[in-house]
């Protein structure tokens, strides 16, 4: 298939559609619940009163505002996809904005700029005793301002909402690609999300990983849990970026039938209880031959975690004292494995190093 026909094919899974509309006609589509912010996503809202300001300085300044993406469901309500600062500055400037659990925000109240230093304290109207207002006038200004909204319409591709909220939320300063991926997952299997948050919290891992509070802050423990249930259950394809694939898998293994995510759910704890009990917190830092030492390195978490889940049911077979010998003989001898040590350098693309250490993993591990 050429270049052309591959263009066609592809735009053919997005249909889309778009309006202008006011600033005042939006609010009034998130007040009556036309519009929804999902929960886990509005969990993002992270702009300081600078950067608040800033925005709806702009808008009174006649600055056009960029657009917001939304998709739309089976019942004709829209569901943002992208513009969550934008359109939560507004809303929480206006005194309508919800929390993720239905609680109303506390409305903001400006800054001084440069262009406009009488912004210093004002709020939207004077919801307390001292509050200082802006003018009606330049409420109207607000209101009437227009916005480009553009919709993913619901005949498009499954696929396309996911992978359109994943394009235009990466790669900004604002989100980790872990956070635009666990909305995804909300997205599409909430009880599947719940399970990888509630994991990467659990004890055994979060000690064979040295997952810190601000490691998981930054979400990274959801990441590795992620990692964990992806090579297990979609097969890694040679070429795609580390993050493409686990973008993808994250979509298809979220989608599935298939798979039992109560035996995922044990397989993953007993692998880590039997790190845990064996190495504690050297499970994935390097053997010098004399000792465990260093940091936490991605390739043995990628090497052994899959190697040892995959042959978990002989593990448990074995008797505990057997069982850490076994894993501890095996990790050490990773280090002279002339594949692994290929593999793992600081210099090797995470492309080659998963093409290469992941179907080794299985049977290097077998007892």
């Amino acid at each position: 298939m050429g270049l052309e026909s591959e263009i066609k094919n592809a735009r053919k899974e997005i249909v889309s559609d778009g309006y202008d509309m006011s600033v005042g006609e939006v609010i009034n589509l998130y007040k009556d619940d036309e519009l929804k912010i999902n929960p886990e996503f509005q969990r993002l809202f992270r702009w300081d009163i600078t950067r608040k300001t800033r925005f709806i300085e702009s808008i009174l300044l006649g600055i056009p505002i960029p657009p917001i993406f939304v998709f739309q469901d089976e019942d004709g309500g829209w569901e943002l996809i992208d513009g969550l600062q934008r359109l939560s500055t507004i809303l929480e400037f206006v005194g309508v904005l919800k929390d993720p659990e239905g609680k109303k925000v506390e409305p903001s109240t400006l800054e001084g700029t440069n262009f406009l230093p009488s912004l210093a304290n004002k709020r939207w109207q004077t919801w307390a005793e001292g509050d200082e207002s802006i003018d009606k006038p330049m409420q109207l200004q607000i209101k009437r301002s227009r916005l480009r909204v553009e919709i993913l319409l619901k005949e498009s591709d499954e696929n396309a909402k996911y992978e359109l909220f994943q394009r235009l939320n990466t790669g900004g300063a604002q989100l980790s690609e872990q956070e635009v991926r666990n909305c995804v997952a909300v997205m599409i299997n909430s009880k599947l999300y719940s399970l990888i948050k509630d994991l990467a919290k659990y004890e055994a891992f979060k000690e064979t990983t040295n997952q810190t509070d601000n490691a998981l802050e930054k979400q990274a423990g959801m990441e590795l849990v992620l990692r964990f249930f992806a090579f297990r259950n979609y097969k890694y394809k040679k070429g795609l970026d580390v993050h493409e694939y686990l973008d993808e898998a994250l979509i298809e293994i979220s989608k599935s039938d298939e798979i039992d995510w109560n035996q995922e759910e044990l397989v993953f704890k007993q692998t880590f209880d039997l790190l845990q009990k064996t190495l504690g917190n050297n499970a994935f830092k390097k053997w010098d031959g004399i000792a465990f030492s260093g940091k936490f390195l991605m390739s043995l978490y990628e090497t052994i975690a899959l190697g040892l889940s995959e042959n978990i049911d002989e593990y448990q077979r074995l008797t505990p004292a057997d069982q850490s010998n076994v894993i501890t003989k095996k990790i050490k001898e990773l280090w002279s494995n002339p594949t692994f040590e290929r593999n793992s350098g600081a210099g090797v693309r995470g492309t080659t190093r998963l093409a290469n250490l992941l179907p080794m993993a299985k049977e290097f591990f077998r007892p």
